[in-house]
């Protein structure tokens, strides 16, 4: 018993189940039909019910040899005669499959009508309500979870490590990072976020200055003279000097406006705008970052980028339900209800997915056509015929048990009518 039978689905099967049986009876029945008649006709002239039962017979042979042939007709040439007009499939194949492809062309692969039904479908809502309820246990989800472990482990991690650490590193070379740093570092000085850098380089700079008070003091003792030495100066300059520093990182620390800030900021500015606008900067940016990309510890974390979210996919596949139950899931899911909940962007995705069904079907509508018309046309007449025959197959031997009932209830009213008047 095949799926289609086991599962009630007969109607769904393009090869219809029961065709040889339903062709016996048919067959059956026009010979019962053709020894009724011969029965009848020996005793037609013992009762006139035996006229009814005659005329019966032989109507429902006419209708029966008629519809049978024609069924064959459309499919090959009745008892192998080569009859005008028969074998109608298998002459016409390319006509066929010319006409079907002008069909779907017509009624399918055509942008205004591929567009005007797209308006109907709500490609965002569906999106959302997946993410919002996904499905639960079930040989979706685990099948689809198998097949992406599968295929993440069979994958040449050495091969893909290396076309990723090339797609960044290319990706990175060909970007020109420096008008885009100095765009960011102007939209921060703008904003007042370039503040916390200063403090933290004043801060910075006081806690060195503490730090390498004997160094400096050193540097002064070694390069002041024997009389300054001789007469204790070099100590005198040296905390005169230290003094100095300190005040002026306090003063710069807690004087919004000290004249240094002022000056530290201008030079920002200046910086912000040589990125974006001078062409001597923006070279000397870009030799930095390509020594930056070249570097071997930016290559080897470049390479490990695939490995880090192929482990992560990976467990991801292996256990489906603990990804959805973190914070991933729940981003997915708050994602999902965005996508039911705000209108502008459901319509805004709704108008791209129409809008990329439209345009696949106008780029590659016209090759479906042409693939389809040219897959019939490749085939054989048989693998046509026997391919039609097999979809429609039963509901024709159906109509050749009807031609034979319908044959004998007109011959059965004729014979009515011919007693009567």
């Amino acid at each position: 018993m095949s799926l289609f039978e086991r599962t009630g689905l007969t109607r769904f099967n393009p090869v219809q189940g029961g065709a040889r049986g339903m062709r016996n009876m048919a067959t059956g029945m026009l010979v019962a039909m053709a020894a009724l008649f011969l029965i009848a006709n020996q005793f037609d002239e013992q009762s006139a019910a035996w006229g009814f039962v005659k005329a019966f017979a032989e109507a429902a042979m006419v209708g029966g040899l008629a519809d049978w042939f024609a069924v064959t007709a459309l499919f090959r040439h009745p008892l192998g005669l080569p009859i005008p007009h028969t074998a109608i499939i298998p002459k016409n194949k390319d006509r066929i499959g010319d006409t079907l492809a002008l069909f779907l062309r017509d009624n399918f692969l055509t942008p205004s009508i591929v567009a005007r039904r797209m308006r109907s479908v709500d490609v965002a809502g569906a999106a959302g309500r997946f993410l919002t309820n996904p499905p639960g246990e079930g040989r979706l989800r685990q099948g689809g979870s198998r097949l992406i472990a599968d295929i993440l482990e069979a994958l040449d991690q050495e091969r893909l490590g290396g076309m990723v650490k090339s797609a960044v590193s290319s990706r990175l070379r060909a970007m020109e990072v420096s008008p885009l740093l100095g765009q960011s570092l102007e939209a921060a000085i703008n904003e007042d976020r370039h503040m916390p850098l200063l403090d933290g380089i004043i801060t910075w700079a006081g806690r060195t200055l503490d730090a390498n008070e004997d160094m400096i003091r050193r540097m002064v003792h070694d390069r002041t003279g024997f009389m300054v030495r001789l007469a204790g100066l070099d100590e005198k300059i040296a905390d005169s000097l230290i003094d100095g520093l300190r005040r002026l990182t306090i003063d710069m620390a807690i004087d919004p406006y000290h004249p240094l800030r002022a000056k530290a900021e201008e030079g920002l500015a200046q910086l912000a705008w040589d990125m974006r606008y001078n062409p001597e900067m923006q070279a000397k940016i870009e030799e930095w970052k390509n020594q930056i990309v070249e570097n071997k510890a930016v290559s080897d974390w470049m390479e490990s980028l695939w490995e880090n979210s192929r482990a992560s996919l990976l467990k991801a596949a292996r256990d489906p339900d603990a990804a959805l139950a973190g914070k991933f899931g729940e981003a997915l899911r708050q994602l999902g209800e965005t996508l039911q909940e705000d209108q502008r962007l459901k319509a805004t995705i709704n108008q791209f997915a129409r809008r990329a069904v439209v345009g696949v079907v106008a780029t590659y509508g016209s090759g479906i056509v042409t693939l389809v018309s040219d897959t019939i046309r490749g085939w054989d007449a048989r693998t046509v015929t026997d391919r039609l025959e097999g979809a429609v197959g039963r509901d024709l031997q159906y109509i050749r048990i009807n031609g034979t009932l319908v044959g004998g209830l007109v011959g059965l009213l004729i014979h009515t009518a011919e007693i009567a008047f």
